[in-house]
């Protein structure tokens, strides 16, 4: 194994272990409530909006943040789109998959959102901006899954925004992020299709 390798694989596990820290647990510290126990059960941004608005902010800032600052940290000296990609999937995949929790963890969707500031900042500045006009719809109309609708549909925007202005390399990236975001989202999806059967 060459030494550019291994400096690659422990970034990504660096990355990772930075993706795994709970900070929707965390927030919740000192309420008296687990949050893998309420609502949706999801350690995750939305699932703390339903319990408690402040200490929601606190989970997004912190889960925004620690996407964004694992790329940061795992980029410097390293060249290259797709490793930026690496990285991003590895923060996400930690927080997804937090051995702090057993391997459990969200959704990935704010611990997403930070990676795409730091790798596309004015792209990822529309892509939120979309979220939070979609999300705020979805709320005024009660939408059914107004959150998982509001993520994915983002995602989606996004990905063809980096067709249309970055590369097809950064779309294809985006798309399997996409398809990811979506395969965990897919009781939300279920849920979606239950209501509209009803």
């Amino acid at each position: 194994m060459s030494a550019n390798t291994l400096g690659i694989i422990i970034r990504f596990a660096v990355c990772f272990l930075l993706g795994s820290i709970p900070f929707a647990v965390l927030a919740m510290k000192g309420s008296g409530i687990d949050i893998r126990n309420v609502g949706s059960g999801n350690p995750g941004f939305n699932n703390v909006l339903r319990v408690n608005k402040w200490r929601a902010v606190l989970t997004l800032i912190g889960d925004l943040g620690k996407g964004y600052f694992a790329v940061w940290l795992a980029s410097h000296g390293a060249h290259g789109v797709a490793l930026g990609w690496l990285f991003g999937f590895g923060a996400i995949m930690g927080h997804c998959f937090s051995p702090f929790l057993k391997f459990n963890g969200g959704k990935g969707i704010a611990t997403s959102a930070g990676v795409m500031l730091q790798l596309y900042p004015l792209w990822a500045a529309v892509g939120l901006a979309f979220f939070v006009v979609l999300r705020l719809t979805g709320s005024r109309l009660k939408w059914p899954e107004a959150g998982a609708m509001a993520s994915m549909g983002t995602w989606v925007v996004f990905t063809i925004l980096m067709l249309a202005f970055v590369s097809p390399h950064a779309a294809m990236y985006a798309a399997l992020m996409t398809l990811f975001l979506g395969w965990r989202h897919k009781k939300n999806f279920q849920t979606l299709l239950s209501h509209r059967a009803a």
